[in-house]
């Protein structure tokens, strides 16, 4: 039987062989670069271990601590070391965006978050806080109703809310901090940070502990506590406001009360309280963070004691 005889490639044939091959080579490089390098357990910093020293989970801090208890003032390094020093404890506050009368800005619960869970952290002396949740529930949009009908405020859904503190309790939870503290300053989030806190007790088992601080939110026993300290209103202004979160403001930001502006227009007064005698009212604002904080201590200590949140106390009075 003769011989196959082997003839050549077509000049086209070869070319689209050519051409197929290229394109098979270059689809394998483009795959190989799209997937990612093994992940080095030992980076962190928001970059490669391997690229960067700083970059590494061991690495030393280069610079000194902070005196903050603020995370998002902080590095990470600076929270690693934190936590590693002992503070694992967080508190996780809400506030709100609503109307709070003519003089108040719509940011009264964030300033007077500001300044009491800065004082809360200090006086625990292991806590840090959490940025503070500034939106939560006021009321629906469609149609508005509660705070919503006064424009610059901003509302969520209860569910939004209720999942927005899951998720930052679970982000807390997994870089390992073993106490984590719900409070308040506005009456529509006492609900919300309760069913969540009791939620996630059940679902953790209490490691770490999660508690909801209703003793925070008790503005009835903060008026009564400066009467002792002067502070004696002769009036009922009708307004959202009353002298002890006007206070509680301008310690944090006199400009939050409009107080330069309230003094040049005569109007430097709330349910019959001057505040015009600057050195007066920052003593007693001093004194309002001091109550509020030491309260809340107690309270953190006592639920911390109780592997959570504490039965509910009484109904009162509130902002």
């Amino acid at each position: 039987m003769p011989a196959m005889s082997t003839f050549p490639m077509p000049r086209t044939l070869l070319r689209r062989a050519l051409v197929a091959a290229g394109a098979l080579t270059l689809v394998s490089t483009a795959v190989d670069a799209q997937q990612p390098r093994p992940r080095d357990p030992r980076s962190m910093g928001g970059g490669n271990c391997a690229d960067n020293p700083y970059n590494c989970k061991d690495t030393p801090n280069p610079l000194p601590a902070p005196n903050t208890v603020w995370l998002e003032e902080m590095t990470w390094m600076d929270v690693r070391d934190a936590i590693a020093a002992g503070k694992t404890t967080v508190i996780v506050p809400t506030g709100g965006m609503e109307p709070n009368g003519p003089w108040l800005v719509t940011g009264k619960h964030n300033y007077v978050l500001h300044t009491n869970c800065d004082a809360i952290a200090r006086k625990l002396g292991n806590a840090l806080c959490a940025p503070i949740v500034k939106f939560v529930p006021e009321g629906s949009y469609d149609p508005p109703s509660g705070h919503m009908t006064s424009p610059g405020t901003i509302t969520a859904r209860e569910g939004t809310f209720r999942a927005l503190l899951t998720d930052i309790a679970a982000s807390l939870k997994a870089h390992g901090f073993t106490t984590i503290i719900y409070i308040g300053d506005s009456g529509g989030n006492q609900a919300g940070q309760r069913a969540v806190a009791d939620s996630l007790t059940m679902l953790w088992k209490g490691a770490p502990i999660v508690a909801h601080v209703q003793e925070y939110y008790d503005y009835a026993s903060v008026a009564k506590h400066m009467e002792s300290k002067g502070v004696h209103p002769s009036k009922a202004d009708g307004l959202h406001d009353d002298p002890e979160i006007s206070l509680n403001m301008f310690i944090d930001d006199p400009k939050s009360i409009r107080y330069d502006e309230r003094v040049k227009a005569g109007k430097a007064e709330i349910n019959g309280v001057s505040l015009t005698d600057r050195k007066k009212i920052t003593a007693w604002a001093r004194e309002v963070v001091a109550f509020r904080a030491q309260v809340t201590v107690d309270a953190i200590n006592k639920a911390i004691a109780n592997k959570g949140t504490l039965p509910a106390p009484p109904r009162t009075r509130g902002n």
